[in-house]
C-alpha cells in the first residue's frame, strides 16, 4: 500500500463517543438515571438546565471530598496566620503599644479570618476543577446541535463508550426502555485540535515575560542608588502647589507659611455671643442669677453632682471642705502643700454664680482652668450643686419638714 492510500486521521470515520438520550421533565431523567445505574455503567452522565432534586441519589454520586479540602485549607490559613503574627509580633520583632501583651488572640482576629477564608476559598475553586477534570475546552457534545436547549427547556443522559460494559445493541436497546424523545450518537470530536493554538502559546509567553518585567524594575530600584526623584505616575495630589505647616514661604513678611488668625476669628460653631451662659458675665458684673438656658430641676442638680463628683471631689472633698483624695495623698506625703479651698466659707457662699463660672472655666491660684474639659451647662450644673453642698452646711432643724424632724431625734 503506498503512503497516498495510508488511512489518517483525517480519512477515517470518527469513532463512536457515546449514545444521547433526550428528555423533556426531570421525571423522565431521574427514572433513566435509576436504570443507567442499576444496569451497572460507570461512565455516564447527565445534563440539565437547572438542578433537578433526586437526580443524585438515582445516579448514585456520593458525597464529594471537597468540604474535607476546604476544612484543611482553613485550618492551614488559620495556622499560617496565627505563627506569622506571632513570629513577627511577638519573636522577632516584639513591638510593645501602651502596656498590652506582645502576642494576644483578639489583636491578631482580622488576619486570621482572612488567611482562613482566603486559603479556604482557593483551595475550593482549584479543588472543584481538580475533581470535575476542568478545564475542559472542548468536548464532543459541543458539535451536537440539539445538545444546545440543555440551557434552555431539555434533559439529556449519555451514556459513554468507553464504559466496559457498553455494548451498542444492549445499551441503545437500555435507552430506548427509558422512554426517551430522541436517541443521537455522539461522535468523537475531529474538529477541534488536539493541540495548543500556537497563537495562544505565544501570547502566553510573552504575558509571562511582560509580567516579570515589574519584579525586574523593583529589585532594580531597592539595590540601586540615585540622586533623581523617583518616577511617581500617579500624583494623587502628592506634588500639588502649598506649604505645609511649620515651613518656609517667601510670599509673607514674616518668612513663614503659617498665618496667624485674624482678630476675633473663632471655629465654626463657636461662636459663643451669650455672654451669661458662657461667661458667666451681666453686662460689665459678674451674673448673679443662673442663665434662662439651665434649668433649675432635680435632674440639673443630679448632673452636677456627677460632674462635681468627677472633676471636683478628688481635691475638694465630697463635701466641699477641700480634703478630697488629693490632699489627703499630698498631706501624707509631706512638703509645701497648700490644701485645696474649702468651698463652704462664707466669701464663697457669697460670690455671685458668675465670679464661680468664671472660676471653673479659667482656674484659680493652683486651681486650672476646666473650661476646655467641661461643657457650660454643665459647669452651671456644678454650680448648682455647689450651692447646695452650701446651704447645707448652713442648715438648721427649721429647714427640716415638720413630719421629718422626728428620725433626727
Amino acid at each position: 500500500m503506498s503512503d497516498d492510500h495510508k488511512p489518517t486521521a483525517e480519512n477515517t470515520a470518527p469513532e463512536l463517543h457515546g449514545i444521547l438520550a433526550e428528555y423533556d421533565t426531570p421525571d423522565q431523567l431521574v427514572s433513566a438515571a435509576e436504570k443507567v445505574r442499576k444496569a451497572g455503567f460507570e461512565k455516564w452522565d447527565t445534563y440539565s438546565p437547572f438542578p433537578v432534586h433526586g437526580i443524585d441519589a438515582a445516579m448514585g454520586i456520593k458525597m464529594t471530598i471537597l468540604p474535607w479540602f476546604t476544612l484543611a485549607a482553613g485550618l492551614t490559613g488559620l495556622a499560617t496566620a496565627i505563627v506569622m503574627q506571632w513570629w513577627m509580633n511577638a519573636y522577632d520583632y516584639p513591638w510593645l503599644v501602651s502596656g498590652k501583651p506582645i502576642w494576644s488572640i483578639p489583636a491578631n482576629v482580622p488576619i486570621m479570618f482572612e488567611l482562613t477564608v482566603l486559603f479556604s476559598a482557593i483551595t475550593t475553586l482549584v479543588g472543584m476543577l481538580m475533581l470535575n477534570n476542568l478545564p475542559h475546552p472542548s468536548h464532543p457534545l459541543d458539535h451536537v446541535k440539539r445538545f444546545a436547549r440543555v440551557t434552555d427547556d431539555k434533559f439529556f443522559l449519555l451514556v459513554q463508550a468507553a464504559d466496559g460494559k457498553f455494548d451498542e445493541a444492549d445499551t441503545r436497546a437500555l435507552i430506548d426502555s427509558t422512554h426517551p424523545v430522541a436517541v443521537e450518537d455522539v461522535l468523537e470530536d475531529r474538529v477541534t485540535p488536539d493541540t495548543m493554538p500556537k497563537a495562544l502559546v505565544y501570547a502566553l509567553v510573552v504575558v509571562t515575560a511582560a509580567a516579570v518585567v515589574p519584579l525586574a524594575l523593583a529589585v532594580k530600584a531597592r539595590h540601586s542608588k540615585t540622586d533623581k526623584p523617583r518616577v511617581h505616575l500617579i500624583q494623587d495630589m502628592d506634588s500639588q502647589p502649598k506649604y505645609k505647616a511649620q515651613r518656609e514661604n517667601t510670599i509673607f513678611a514674616d518668612g513663614r507659611a503659617d498665618r496667624e488668625a485674624l482678630p476675633g476669628t473663632v471655629p465654626v460653631g463657636h461662636l459663643n455671643e451669650d455672654d451669661h451662659l458662657f461667661r458667666g458675665r451681666a453686662g460689665d458684673t459678674w451674673a448673679a442669677t443662673f442663665p434662662a438656658q439651665v434649668e433649675l430641676t432635680d435632674e440639673t442638680m443630679e448632673r452636677g453632682k456627677q460632674r462635681y463628683g468627677i472633676f471636683c471631689a478628688p481635691c475638694h472633698g465630697q463635701g466641699g471642705n477641700g480634703d478630697g483624695m488629693v490632699h489627703l495623698r499630698a498631706d501624707a506625703l509631706g512638703g509645701s502643700w497648700v490644701p485645696p479651698t474649702n468651698i463652704n466659707q462664707d466669701y464663697l457662699r457669697n460670690m455671685s454664680v458668675g465670679e464661680l463660672f468664671n472660676s471653673i472655666t479659667n482656674g484659680v491660684r493652683n486651681m486650672p482652668a476646666y473650661g476646655p474639659q467641661i461643657a457650660p451647662e454643665d459647669r452651671w450644673a456644678i454650680i448648682l450643686y455647689v450651692r447646695a453642698l452650701q446651704r447645707s452646711h448652713q442648715g438648721s432643724i427649721n429647714d427640716v419638714p415638720e413630719s421629718e424632724r422626728g428620725s433626727l431625734k
